[in-house]
């Protein structure tokens, strides 16, 4: 693997080479569409089963497709481009034109990550990739290091969340043309900020997906997936199966300069090889990038499994930083009292957020009620920043019935401690588009399917909340938003407008001041003369110690809810003198800001609040 294309349509200086891999087809051709009248050219079936062709002066823009042993033609399955939608031809996009101009960029570090998760088509009113593009200079003035894009494979109709996508090469055109992503990662890097790419190789989408077409064996009946059928990576024929995935994943770090890739629900990714594919994706990646050159690769996971995080020679698969969800889901019971669902699992004490902030994740082995087995391994020895936290995420707010945000629940003051505690700790946040001005919009969940499947998807997503209580009766399931209704996607776009406003204002002030400090302070960078202990105090207040070489500690207290008197444990106060440096409770913060009292390690809050000291001596 070098890195150049291997599979669909790209141009050199020989002309267009054509490769896809359909092992049933005795006969695949080339229809080159664009050609009056249409033209239909056999191609080269080799041993493995790929068909091959190269065609001289065919001109970018030129659209074809492969009619299969004369019958039905289908789009390419990995098709860079699809301007007329998933069923429509494939264009020929020379992606080498692009006149990139970050060869000065190298990537980002894991310690210096900050992510920004984004829905491309509800970020901006344009919800294009220009519309991210434009607003590029607020999110580095924000104080992130990386914007996280949501899916961006081409999927059916006008709006999805991006986990429907079926054409894995091609941007969608909902959000511009392939230059127009290359434009937004150039631009992006020129200001600093990596970009991240969420992709989805566990399942296709519904609707459009041509993959079976071409062969059976893309799929495994061995295994099951939530959303569609598995995706074959341990079965007869996987080779070809985990190659296509694997190139899927070099055309967009090689083509779109893309900085780091965020791997869809893995554990719904079944694979009983002896070299699992997520050991094998990331060694393929590896070996393509120049000395100098950073990737990274994040899984979503909710098993709790350190082996996807742990290198490969101590036995694990060598990704560098895995999503972790126990301390959202921790957070969310204290705050909001949520106890339904995998809700159940947690209790939302200030001592398990202290064990979760500490290890990483709560569940190491503990028997799961939800699950009834056991849920997790021993994080032992793993760095915290290859542990991704959030209090939002896409999943925690759009998978909600109405798709409401946690501030929505909780009120400002708690919201603004819990994201002092989510930035302060030394795991790698990430913020939701619009979380750092509490955001009023909602983010639920939207499709545009046809009517017969989108009746289908409207049923079940209604249905999905009938164990909830708010949610038992069918006239309840009514309230939950219609996601084929175009009112669902249009509520979902944030309001750009309320971030300046009252309290709204302060709250991206916080952000961005503790944004700031994180960058800034020396006792909140990682590296291998780093410490952080965590404390806790009745069932109210949180305490976090960071220190790193000889630099001035720093101590996080917060009162996550109600209000009272708290004593920082002496173990991390010690006898020295602090400063306070931050409260999330004062004026440029809070549009009715109640002091917060500090006498030495005794602290007074009159309602939920942080409080950031620095030691003195």
């Amino acid at each position: 693997m070098s890195g150049s294309p291997d599979l669909g349509a790209w141009m050199d200086e020989a002309g267009t080479h054509f490769r896809v891999w359909s092992p049933t087809a005795n006969l695949l051709e080339l229809e080159i569409v664009s050609a009056s009248p249409s033209r239909r050219l056999p191609m080269r079936k080799d041993e493995q089963g790929y068909h091959t062709a190269t065609v001289p002066h065919l001109a970018p823009g030129t659209l074809y497709r492969y009619p299969i042993d004369g019958g039905m033609a289908f789009p390419d399955p990995a098709s860079r481009f699809q301007p007329q939608g998933v069923h429509g031809p494939s264009e020929i996009i020379d992606l080498r034109r692009f006149p990139w101009s970050d060869e000065n960029w190298t990537g980002i570090d894991l310690e210096h990550l900050v992510l920004y998760e984004l829905h491309v088509g509800t970020f901006s009113p344009e919800g294009t990739f220009a519309g991210v593009e434009h607003r590029l200079p607020y999110l580095r003035d924000l104080g992130v290091t990386a914007i996280e894009l949501m899916p961006v494979a081409e999927f059916p109709g006008r709006c999805n969340w991006g986990y429907d996508g079926v054409d894995l090469f091609a941007p969608s055109r909902n959000y511009g043309r392939p230059e127009d992503l290359q434009r937004l990662v150039n631009r992006a890097h020129d200001l600093g900020l990596a970009v991240f790419l969420d992709v989805v190789y566990n399942h296709l989408g519904p609707e459009g997906a041509y993959l079976g077409s071409f062969s059976p064996h893309y799929y495994s009946p061995k295994h099951k997936c939530p959303w569609g059928d598995a995706v074959n990576l341990d079965d007869r024929f996987c080779e070809p199966v985990r190659h296509f995935f694997i190139e899927n994943a070099l055309h967009w770090i090689h083509e779109y300069h893309i900085d780091g890739l965020r791997l869809d629900a893995t554990h719904a990714m079944v694979d009983e090889s002896p070299t699992h594919f997520l050991k094998e994706l990331n060694l393929k990646i590896r070996a393509t990038l120049s000395p100098n050159r950073k990737v990274l690769i994040v899984a979503e996971d909710d098993r709790n499994d350190s082996r996807i995080i742990r290198t490969v020679p101590e036995g694990g698969y060598g990704l560098d930083a895995v999503w972790a969800d126990d301390l959202h889901h921790q957070m969310r019971c204290h705050l909001a009292g949520d106890r339904e669902g995998y809700f159940q699992d947690f209790s939302g004490t200030v001592a398990d957020l202290s064990q979760t902030l500490r290890l990483g994740w709560f569940y190491t082995g503990q028997t799961s009620a939800f699950r009834n087995a056991p849920r997790g391994s021993n994080p032992e020895g793993i760095p915290l920043p290859r542990f991704v936290h959030c209090i939002q995420n896409h999943d925690q707010v759009g998978n909600r019935a109405l798709g409401d945000r946690l501030n929505s629940q909780t009120g400002l003051p708690a919201s603004r401690a819990a994201t002092a505690v989510l930035l302060f700790s030394p795991s790698t946040p990430l913020l939701f588009m619009g979380q750092e001005w509490a955001a009023t919009t909602p983010f639920c969940y939207f499709t545009d399917h046809p009517e017969a499947l989108g009746k289908l998807v409207t049923e079940g997503r209604r249905n999905e909340f009938r164990h909830f209580k708010a949610f038992s009766k069918p006239d309840q399931r009514r309230r939950i938003p219609d996601p084929q209704d175009p009112q669902t996607f249009f509520n979902s776009r944030l309001n750009w407008e309320e971030k300046e406003t009252g309290a709204h204002r302060g709250m991206l002030n916080l952000v961005r001041c503790l944004l700031t400090l994180r960058r800034s302070e020396p006792a909140l960078k990682w590296g291998p003369d780093a410490s952080f202990e965590t404390g806790f105090e009745s069932d109210s207040f949180l305490f976090l110690f960071r220190a790193s070489g000889n630099h001035p500690p720093l101590l996080l207290a917060a009162c996550l809810s109600g209000q009272g008197s708290c004593t920082i444990p002496s173990r991390l106060y010690g006898r020295s003198k602090w400063e306070t440096i931050l409260t999330t409770e004062e004026a440029r913060f809070a549009t009715d800001p109640p002091p917060i009292e500090t006498k030495g390690s005794e602290l007074v809050f009159p309602r939920p609040g942080a409080v950031i000291l620095r030691r003195l001596s």
